[in-house]
């Protein structure tokens, strides 16, 4: 079997940080999600356009997206599904072990504490972090320790975090933000509905269900009208 080769690996992931949209990165997390599938099924290569077939993607985007970050394929063959995942799970940066933790440890906090998918793809949740005296010092279900909003900076300090994870009412969600920034972390996903502020150098990205529940009731909407 041919290996496959990407070329100036450190590059390729600074310059994805730097000039790919998100909208790309999205796409190669799409990717490899199919990937995974496809090698637990014990696949061992696939083209570009059965690729798109099976899991109803586009084999040109395809091809245009991986394209970017290096010469993946082999002609007549198309993309070996180990290497392939190897090298996505590389520019992603799956291939370290990454700690979260999470702000917030109300329903929805506590319920991504214990969610097991995150810990299989290599995200550790480490802790989650409150203010109500009732919740500090217990666990989660899953046995992630809750501790004391206030002593995320000295935590942080000592264990590392990587992301942190914004499970909070919208009104407290821009202080715990600012806690967030002032313990170091650099990569914020939020749940709290509304506009947060971070500084340039912390990076943010927004889950907002009541928008996406929004915009189905607009395709429901307009498929009424013409009906």
């Amino acid at each position: 079997m041919v290996a496959l080769e990407l070329v100036n690996q450190p590059n390729k992931r600074r310059q994805a940080s730097e000039q790919v949209s998100e909208l790309t990165t999205n796409r190669l997390s799409v990717y490899l999600r199919c990937l995974n599938e496809l090698d637990a099924a014990g696949v061992q290569a696939i083209s570009s356009q059965a690729l798109a077939e099976q899991f109803h993607l586009n084999a040109a985007q395809i091809r245009k997206d991986l394209a970017y970050f290096g010469e993946f394929g082999v002609r007549g063959v198309g993309y070996y599904v180990k290497d392939l995942r190897r090298h996505l799970r590389q520019i992603l940066g799956l291939d370290r072990h990454l700690r979260v933790v999470i702000m917030g440890a109300g329903n929805l906090g506590l319920a991504l504490a214990d969610y097991p998918g995150f810990r299989q793809e290599g995200f550790e949740i480490a802790a989650l972090f409150d203010v109500a005296n009732e919740k500090i010092g217990h666990e989660s279900r899953g046995g992630v320790p809750i501790y004391d909003i206030k002593d995320l900076k000295r935590l942080a300090r000592r264990d590392r975090f990587d992301i942190a994870v914004i499970a909070v009412p919208a009104p407290h969600a821009q202080p715990v933000v600012d806690t967030v920034v002032e313990a170091g972390i650099k990569a914020v996903l939020n749940f709290s509905p509304g506009t947060l502020k971070v500084p340039a150098e912390v990076k943010l990205k927004s889950v907002d269900l009541t928008v996406s529940l929004e915009s189905l009731s607009f395709y429901l909407a307009q498929g009424e009208e013409s009906g």
